[in-house]
């Protein structure tokens, strides 16, 4: 087929990932919306294409989805979370904000062939939030390389999370928690990896104890053995699809120290311990058990994720959700 592979934004580990993968076996044609310049080439690429593959659910995301109507084409979305989401404590999500793109985002859903989210509650979200009944949203999650990512060594007394810094994004995924927590562990090192994007991580480094450290942005190798170094995996986010990075850990098998929100239980299970959002003296608590508990639960950590989210499988599923877009086999 020939596919119209349709983003905004940048072009993330994940999405390139589906591009690659769609790129072995289907003729596609790649656009970033961001320019009047890429409108009209999307308007040009999908008449003359079977589908229209779409990340995110935005204002690009209805413009392809309408023009594939126009065109007598098909459309496929894939949900990343922040365009199904309404969380008003952190002013999160797409349905926290104005009414037209509200609008756009509950058209786009409404009317795409398939939609695919990365955790079933994202299903859950789009249906509340966007006010549609879902029959043509299909769960698939990501997978891993647990080949890539493996444990590496003796671990150490290391606790760690990552991400983007942002004055949004501290909030979201609970870096300032994070940071509170280690003061009542001033034994154990705390690291938070990822590059600033604003001002914002002066503020973390005001009230953050010696025992924190921030490292700036990081290669994908550095990455990975800053994973096969840490006994401690933390997300303490309010807010997650399906968390790449928690998943990568715990294939290096960190012990995971989560929120019960959104996928993040969903890829923790039972292999690591649960906290409040925005608790630090519980997420202290659970980090100290995680330093302390045995190997095996590590080991537990990474089989669960090589068992629910392999790389193959998720493959063959977005290739079988291409297929049954192009000859709109949608559930009921």
């Amino acid at each position: 087929m020939k596919i119209a592979f349709v983003y905004y934004s940048a072009f993330s580990s994940f999405i390139k990932k589906d591009y690659d993968i769609i790129s072995k076996h289907h003729e596609v044609c790649k656009i970033n919306c961001q320019k009047m310049a890429d409108i009209k080439k999307m308007m040009t690429a999908i008449p003359r294409c079977d589908l229209s593959f779409i990340w995110f659910a935005g204002g690009h995301a209805l413009l392809a989805v309408l023009l594939c109507k126009l065109f007598k084409k098909k459309s496929l979305i894939v949900v990343g979370g922040f365009d199904v989401a309404k969380v008003p404590q952190i002013s999160y999500g797409r349905f926290t904000q104005g009414w037209t793109k509200r609008l756009s985002t509950k058209l786009a859903l409404r009317y795409a062939d398939k939609v695919l989210v990365v955790d079933p509650s994202l299903k859950e979200d789009a249906i509340r939030n966007a006010q549609i009944d879902g029959h043509n949203i299909d769960y698939l999650p990501t997978g891993y390389d647990g080949d890539r990512f493996k444990p590496g060594g003796d671990k150490e007394d290391l606790v760690i999370t990552v991400g983007y810094v942002s004055v949004s994004v501290i909030k979201r995924k609970g870096f300032d928690t994070f940071v509170k927590a280690a003061s009542f562990l001033p034994d154990a090192r705390f690291l938070l990896i990822g590059k600033p994007v604003d001002e914002s991580l002066e503020s973390l480094k005001k009230f953050a104890p010696e025992n924190v450290e921030f490292t700036g942005f990081v290669s994908d190798e550095e990455l990975l053995r800053y994973y096969q170094r840490a006994k401690v995996y933390c997300q303490l986010s309010a807010y997650e699809g399906l968390p790449n990075a928690l998943c990568e850990a715990m294939l290096c098998e960190c012990i995971p120290v989560g929120t019960k929100r959104n996928g993040i239980p969903t890829a923790m299970g039972d292999t690591g311990f649960y906290v409040p959002y925005g608790d630090p003296e519980a997420t202290a608590v659970a980090v100290k058990k995680a330093l302390q508990a045995p190997k095996d639960l590590g080991s537990s950590a990474r089989a669960r994720i090589i068992d629910l989210f392999p790389e193959k499988r998720s493959e063959a599923g977005l290739l079988r959700a291409i297929n049954g877009a192009a000859r709109h086999e949608v559930k009921g």
